[in-house]
């Protein structure tokens, strides 16, 4: 059974995507802080009530391929909306490391979360071995 599967990984999974893709735009920010006319850059949030009405709990014919099924990637990066700029219209590193950190506090609480799952599924088969 592939793990991807089982909904609660498949929303930990993109979560993790997103959480990913959002630093490597938050780090281009930084690393173009001095570059004339840059304009800061963000994800748009996840919209998790869409992606739970897109997820179907209920009981649903097996997939007979991988490919039926396309994973949710490509994330686009969009001018951040209502901050990021300073006076003189240069990226904002305050905000930006701000912005760093608290995606990783996201990225490791949702690592945590998977890990522990994980852990109890483990548990259930009878093979705790970590």
């Amino acid at each position: 059974m592939d793990i991807q599967q089982i909904p609660l990984f498949s929303l930990l999974s993109n979560r993790m995507s997103w959480l990913s893709a959002r630093q490597s735009v938050l780090a281009e920010n930084v690393s173009n802080a001095d570059t004339p006319n840059y304009i800061a850059r963000d994800l748009r949030p996840l919209d998790f009530a869409g992606i739970l009405r897109d997820q179907e709990f209920a009981l649903k014919p097996a997939a007979t391929s991988a490919n039926h099924i396309s994973p949710r990637t490509g994330f686009q990066p969009e001018e951040a909306q209502g901050e990021g700029g300073t006076p003189n219209g240069k990226v904002s590193i305050e905000q930006e490391m701000i912005k760093l950190a608290d995606t990783q506090v996201h990225y490791q609480t949702v690592t945590n979360l998977y890990q522990k799952t994980v852990g109890m599924f483990r548990t259930a088969l009878g093979s705790r071995s970590s």
